[in-house]
């Protein structure tokens, strides 16, 4: 299935024009953590890769798992599970890493599996629900989008990134070197 989703990806990116983002307003490539389906908006997708080395960094968050060297840029990985408050578990041959550019940084995001990319019109998302949980995970979460009879949660990355720091601590990890070029 990733492969499926990576080629899809690929076909999107060759049919979408970066300066038109209205072409991908309600485009979303979806991922699973554990049973859960979660999407990220397509304009902040670079590429999918398989899981590869990451270097450990020293006195990061937990849920920043180190950096990787990709074609010659260091890029910082958070884990999404981790960061989500979810449980560890071990990587297998169908986890990847969803790289991203948010703000002008590279950030690597290891999920599960990934599963597709697919657009939601924008009347078949509603609202977050309006709850408190324990980790507060739900801050993350910018709609539920109705697909079928199933909802999609559509996440926000640049409050992924930015709450609690995560973005700073990105950018510390891979030494500012996962900046994208001007």
């Amino acid at each position: 299935m990733a492969d499926t989703a990576r080629a899809a990806l690929h076909d999107e990116a060759m049919l979408l024009d970066d300066d038109n983002e209205d072409t991908q307003a309600n485009k979303y490539l979806f991922f699973r953590i554990g049973k859960e389906s979660y999407g990220i908006g397509i304009r902040y997708i670079i590429e999918i890769i398989e899981l590869q080395r990451i270097s450990e960094v020293p006195d990061m968050p937990p849920y920043v798992k180190g950096v990787i060297n990709l074609r010659g840029k260091v890029i910082p990985v958070v884990d999404l599970r981790l960061r989500f408050d979810m449980e560890e578990r071990a990587y297998d041959d169908r986890t990847c890493i969803v790289v991203t550019e948010i703000d002008r940084v590279l950030i690597g995001f290891i999920v599960d599996t990934v599963e597709e990319v697919m657009e939601i019109p924008e009347d078949r998302i509603e609202p977050p629900p309006r709850f408190k949980s324990v980790s507060g995970g739900e801050r993350y979460i910018s709609g539920m989008g109705k697909v079928g009879d199933t909802v999609k949660i559509l996440i926000d990355v640049e409050r992924v990134v930015q709450d609690r720091g995560a973005l700073e601590a990105a950018a510390l990890a891979s030494g500012g070197a996962g900046s994208a070029p001007a």
